[in-house]
């Protein structure tokens, strides 16, 4: 048996309440007593509570409330497990209370020693905390058990071309976290399609009495960016679009999550995407603004035209506040 095999035995063994001796585990695992010392020393060094008693009737036992999952974890594991639950809290994670009792045992049941390096590595990471409550864990929890059951929800959604929100019966397939926002893809009964749902957007759950049977298979994934980034219709009318500039803006943008899907070539000294005419014209002059002269577009001519009637029409919006302030003082 494999080290972390027999070590797993002795763990059961001790687990099963009763005083167990060294001799009695090297008896039922066949192997040597002194081994034993050993992997007993190593799960004690774990952080296994494990008490050893002296003596003619001594053995080994566990404590009463050990935990026995998270014990073998060593200390990079459960720094990565409590830095990945902090991050999950400031994304709104809508399993709060459990996703802290699993990080109290990591912490609880750790060695002297592994608590300073854990604590050590914790106070270097750092999230910061979303401004503002967040309202969207207890329907998320709705969604999630409409999921698990297969049972349609109403909802009350808020979208952004209407003053008053609208009832709307969805059968919930999954959900998303995307660029800082919870989504729901579900079937929307009215439109008789799948769409996706934000949830920040949703005031009101409640569970119906009618089921319904996940499609399968189905990724919402894959269903909430292909939505995004629909293909194109004709790949012939696809061109390119050569930027220039800084190497850290050129890599920045094609990491971006909309151009990333759109890299043709990256060279030493450019970054060339490939995209149809009408949707590189309607949203990349916005995407390169903010990187200001760091970048260039090198071609087509028509984005670069594109770029100057985007930059005239801010100078002019400008030029109107600054009159319109003038006239006022």
């Amino acid at each position: 048996m494999a080290k972390m095999d027999n070590m797993m035995a002795i763990l059961w063994m001790l687990h099963s309440g009763k005083r167990v001796t060294a001799k009695q585990i090297s008896e039922k695992l066949e192997m040597n007593i002194r081994t034993v010392y050993r992997y007993i020393d190593a799960l004690s060094a774990s952080g296994v509570p494990i008490i050893a008693d002296p003596g003619h009737h001594g053995g080994y036992t566990l404590l009463k409330h050990f935990i026995e999952s998270p014990l073998l974890f060593d200390v990079d594991e459960k720094t990565a497990l409590l830095q990945a639950a902090d991050l999950a809290r400031q994304a709104g994670y809508f399993s709060g209370e459990a996703l802290d009792r699993a990080a109290s045992k990591l912490t609880l049941h750790s060695n002297q020693e592994q608590e300073k390096r854990i604590t050590e590595h914790l106070e270097g990471f750092e999230v910061l905390h979303p401004i503002g409550p967040m309202f969207s864990k207890p329907i998320l929890k709705e969604m999630e058990q409409g999921i698990l059951n297969g049972i349609s929800i109403e909802i009350e959604y808020h979208t952004n071309r209407e003053e008053q929100p609208k009832q709307r019966i969805v059968d919930p397939y999954g959900i998303i976290y995307w660029n800082h926002n919870w989504y729901v893809i579900a079937f929307c009964q009215l439109r008789q399609d799948i769409r996706s749902f934000r949830v920040d957007r949703i005031s009101s759950v409640t569970h119906t009495e009618m089921t319904f049977e996940r499609p399968e298979p189905f990724s919402a994934g894959e269903f909430f960016m292909n939505s995004l980034l629909p293909e194109a219709q004709d790949q012939d009318a696809l061109i390119p679009f050569v930027l220039g500039g800084k190497a850290s803006a050129l890599d920045s943008l094609c990491q971006h999550w909309f151009l990333a899907h759109h890299v043709k070539e990256r060279t030493s000294t450019a970054a060339i995407f490939l995209l149809e005419e009408e949707a590189m014209l309607a949203y990349v002059p916005y995407l390169l603004l903010p990187y200001g002269k760091s970048v260039h577009v090198l071609e087509p001519y028509s984005l670069k035209q594109k770029m100057i009637e985007v930059l005239q029409e801010l100078i002019q919006n400008y030029q109107a506040e600054n009159f319109t302030d003038s006239r006022c003082q």
